[in-house]
């Protein structure tokens, strides 16, 4: 008790702008450790020593192809799709109402490969609404959903049903989206992500009980458990997050499969990137909102540290935000001492931090480099500009994102069309 007493007494005789640099600086902190532990307890138990690959099952699958747009890629698409290695699949293609060639280039295709079916909704109508709709006319119970510009590896739907089919709890599969385009730094920074981000932390959130979100890029699911949470919403901006919300307080589990293999282009410029992002933020504060009514009850108590820390990933934009307002308005006013930001250029603990996020990426592209063709300094060089660029970008675009969450008056997400890169320029996502 004299402890508490004492680390209270410490913290009175704190600064405003001690308590804001610290509660900047222990975040990322303990996250990161948080996700380098969770996800090496992953990679310990399920990626090593390296399975081999799982025996189909008996049960057969359907590949749906949403599509808005997508005559520049849909062909790669749609062939690779066909060459899944599984017994038993199909591939239905989801033209939401495109005007381009996407329809006609499909019904081609359709005569070409007996395996693929195309339906067409005569209005566009949103990514969920053609996921919807695919899964309507499926003929089996599992499903994996792609994106109309991504390319499916011919183990991935092996690797997926490996875990729909043979765990009867399992609502939801995720798969590891790998980056094609790394000709700018801003590609290369993404590769990065992907690893030490985006695989480690899902790996990491698997440990720990709960999945944030599925990929919306690859994503395999259990169509009965679909039809138990009225399948995906076409009033949220990000269908994949709500969806894995709405499963995982159904009491679905959802498991992380970095076997499963799918390719991708994703924005090299400014602009892209930006939009992405910010439909990225609005979309897990959308779901935060809505969920967080509904949260406090025992039953979903695994959920606690994953809303938690949702939740204090957006109060720590606006920490960012209030520490430079405050150093910049020091810099023209007179401020009370306890105010005054002398600098907010990195010191100790901006090393501390640089030094972490180097372990948290070298860890991650070890782990991921089995995925990457064995690359990983390659990756790693560039990965020192990322907690300058992407953690700024996520303040940013967080900060954004809450007010046009707030008022939001759309009642249905539509499809827009995003930065793919230099080499691609499909559009796969909802606005």
């Amino acid at each position: 008790m004299q402890a508490l007493y004492q680390f209270f007494d410490v913290v009175r005789q704190l600064s405003l702008a001690d308590i804001l640099f610290g509660m900047a600086f222990f975040y990322p902190l303990a996250m990161a450790w948080l996700w380098m532990l969770g996800g090496f307890i992953f990679f310990i138990r399920r990626e090593i020593p390296t399975p081999d690959l799982p025996i189909p099952t008996e049960e057969g699958c359907s590949i749906i192809i949403p599509c808005f747009n997508e005559q520049a890629q849909v062909h790669e698409t749609i062939r690779y799709a066909i060459q899944t290695q599984y017994p038993k699949f199909e591939v239905i293609a989801v033209n939401d109402g495109s005007s381009d060639d996407t329809a006609k280039i499909l019904n081609q295709l359709a005569e070409k490969y007996p395996q693929l079916r195309v339906v067409h909704l005569a209005e566009n109508q949103g990514k969920a609404i053609a996921l919807h709709a695919g899964a309507l006319v499926s003929q089996y119970e599992y499903l994996i959903c792609i994106d109309g510009d991504a390319l499916l590896h011919p183990h991935a739907a092996l690797w997926m049903m490996a875990q729909l089919a043979n765990h009867p709890r399992v609502g939801a599969v995720t798969g590891n989206p790998r980056i094609l385009n790394r000709s700018s730094i801003l590609g290369k920074l993404q590769v990065g992500e992907f690893s030490s981000i985006i695989g480690l932390i899902k790996r990491a959130q698997r440990t720990y009980g709960r999945i944030f979100t599925v990929s919306g890029v690859i994503a395999g699911f259990r169509k009965s458990a679909l039809f138990r949470v009225g399948f995906w919403s076409e009033k949220m901006i990000t269908e994949d997050i709500d969806i894995s919300w709405r499963l995982q307080f159904d009491h679905w589990d959802i498991h992380y499969v970095p076997q499963a293999l799918c390719y991708i282009y994703m924005p090299e410029t400014f602009k892209g990137l930006w939009k992405q992002r910010v439909r990225w933020a609005q979309g897990g504060i959308e779901v935060l909102f809505h969920y967080m009514p509904r949260i406090f009850h025992w039953h979903l108590r695994r959920m606690w540290l994953m809303i938690f820390e949702n939740l204090i990933s957006v109060v720590w934009s606006y920490i960012i935000l209030l520490i430079a307002i405050l150093y910049l308005l020091g810099l023209f006013f007179p401020m009370p001492e306890d105010w005054y930001v002398q600098s907010i250029l990195p010191q100790w603990y901006g090393a501390l931090l640089a030094f972490t996020s180097l372990c948290q990426f070298g860890l991650s592209l070890y782990i991921d480099k089995r995925y990457d063709g064995g690359r990983f300094y390659r990756n790693y060089i560039w990965t020192i500009w990322y907690p300058i660029f992407f953690w700024m970008l996520s303040v940013m675009t967080t900060i954004v994102a809450l007010p046009k969450t707030v008022f939001n008056t759309k009642t249905r997400a539509r499809w827009v069309s995003p930065d793919r890169g230099f080499q691609s320029s499909g559009d796969s996502s909802n606005e």
